[in-house]
């Protein structure tokens, strides 16, 4: 509010037409390091203006070119920043009932019932589900940590994972204007005071049959506060059959197993954006981790109110235009997750499976076939691993001490899904900052201070901490207790239908036994 006094600022705000600054706030963020030298050692804030006149949701009415920068300790204005000025959007973003109208009518109502109960055992943090057993608990920083994975496989009782959880989120925006260009938030390490996870609404995040576990988390000044509903467990079946085969009469007829699974959620606020966050089970001794982003996409304000204008440069230059004077801003979302896998015991190793071309002799009918050639990774500089579509690998964390039946060593695959690479040049200090993006996977010996892929303490950081720096000593990774950090990327060019508030985008990848088993685990689920 002090700064809403400044002379700068007072008349920056007039000449965008406020007279009257009543209702005008201010924020304050810690929006990172560009190696800037009057902002070096000092605890840096970026303040924007923010008109919430006749909205609920005023996250569309952030006042556009206009950034005040200040030290935090000392209470000084380094700078003004004030570029060109435009009017505020006059749309609205809110989306209450009253705004949007009656809702559409759905036929056909749908129930899930379990008139036994659920088909799944929770002992205060402990949850056992058909063969599978685990610990959940949430985190204030890291939403959710799921440890002491096993998998009983007929009399034996085989670990998988001792601790598997997101380490970290990084959301950069494309935009060079001021107000924009600094916009990329470490999100896990920076904005998790109080809670990465927020409570789940029941019958909307999860269904009613939900199991919820409560947590107890310490706000900004160190005291406990109870907040209920922060996980959610529950069974379901999508629908889809486990495993099927056709067969012929005379080879026994058709045969399948309907699949059903296990489904551990929470759910993060970060300012504008939600994600959910699952971990889900699968009676084939897999587990799939999915993310979904929703919420509410950042836009800031331009003077054009369509894309043939072009009034301040082309609207559409960072983004697209979702409404009238709006233009949601492109931008990516990285996450990337620590897991802790102890594969039939602690001591694993990273194989890499290279699928290559084989040219066949010249008196071959084929010319070609692929094949698997596998190695052991010996250390970490061997195990940085970035997905390439033209030279596929497979990567696979195998036990030291376990074989299977015909002589593999057991293992579980990291497999992923729909994910994406940085598009930043080398040196942009938001990339330097965020170094895990560098890699879709990274492979370090365990080390229990290690936990963070951007580091411990990621406000305002310099380049190069947390896994960028662990990795540089290219420790020893082979046939001892090691962790994968897997990063999965999401580009987002916002589309009008994200706008006021976007559909639910899933992305996921799978943990997935490879040679664990002797055949499939799921063969004897009930008809």
């Amino acid at each position: 509010d002090d700064l809403k006094s400044h002379p700068d600022v007072v008349a920056a705000l007039e000449r965008r037409g406020y007279d009257d600054l009543t209702f005008i706030s201010s924020v304050t963020l810690p929006l990172g390091n560009f190696g800037i030298p009057e902002e070096q050692g000092r605890r840096i804030g970026h303040v924007v203006f923010m008109d919430y006149r006749g909205e609920q949701m005023g996250w569309h009415r952030e006042i556009a070119g206009l950034v005040a920068v200040v030290d935090l300790n000392s209470k000084e204005i380094i700078r003004i920043d004030d570029e060109v000025a435009v009017p505020a959007p006059e749309v609205s973003m809110n989306y209450d009932r009253a705004t949007i109208g009656p809702a559409r009518e759905v036929p056909g109502p749908l129930f899930v019932q379990q008139p036994n109960g659920p088909g799944f055992k929770v002992d205060g943090h402990f949850v056992e589900w058909q063969n599978w057993r685990f610990h959940v608990k949430p985190d204030v920083r890291l939403g959710m940590i799921i440890s002491s994975v096993t998998y009983q496989d007929g009399d034996d009782t085989r670990s998988v994972l001792y601790q598997g959880n997101l380490s970290e989120i990084f959301v950069p925006y494309m935009d060079p204007e001021i107000g924009w260009y600094n916009k990329n938030y470490i999100d896990s390490g920076e904005y998790s005071d109080g809670g990465l996870i927020k409570p789940m609404m029941a019958n909307v995040d999860c269904p009613p049959h939900t199991h919820y576990l409560d947590a107890i988390f310490g706000n900004s000044q160190g005291r406990p506060f109870q907040q209920s509903r922060m996980i959610g467990i529950f069974e379901r079946e999508p629908g889809d059959p486990s495993w099927r085969h056709y067969k012929g009469p005379d080879e026994g007829g058709p045969d399948g197993r309907k699949k059903r699974d296990l489904v551990v959620r929470c759910a993060a606020v970060l300012a504008n954006y939600d994600y959910i966050f699952d971990w889900i089970f699968q009676q084939d001794g897999s587990i799939v981790v999915r993310i979904g982003a929703t919420g509410m996409v950042a836009v800031k304000q331009v003077a054009e109110t369509t894309v043939d204008q072009s009034i301040n440069g082309d609207p559409s230059a960072y983004g697209r235009m979702v409404d009238e004077r709006v233009v949601g801003v492109n931008h990516d979302h990285f996450f990337n997750f620590r897991i802790d896998l102890d594969v039939d015991g602690a001591e694993n190793s990273l194989s890499i499976d290279k699928l290559r071309v084989q040219r066949l002799p010249e008196d071959h009918p084929r010319r070609s076939v692929w094949t698997a050639q596998s190695h052991v990774a010996q250390t970490e500089s061997q195990a940085k691993m970035n997905i390439n579509l033209e030279k596929p690998a497979m990567w696979r964390f195998t036990s030291s001490d376990r074989k299977s039946k015909v002589g593999y060593p057991t293992s579980y695959r990291i497999k992923p899904g729909m994910t994406g690479a940085p598009l930043f040049s080398d040196d942009d200090f938001p990339r330097l900052r965020a170094g895990f993006i560098d890699h879709h996977l990274w492979v370090t010996p365990y080390e229990p201070d290690e936990l963070y892929a951007a580091g411990e303490f990621p406000t305002l950081s310099t380049p190069g901490m947390g896994l960028p720096a662990w990795t540089k000593e290219d420790r020893t990774i082979a046939d001892t207790d090691i962790v994968a950090w897997y990063t999965m990327g999401m580009h987002h060019v916002v589309r009008a239908e994200d706008w006021p508030v976007m559909p639910v985008a899933w992305h996921s990848f799978e943990i997935r036994p490879f040679d664990f088993f002797d055949q499939n685990p799921a063969l004897d689920l009930p008809e």
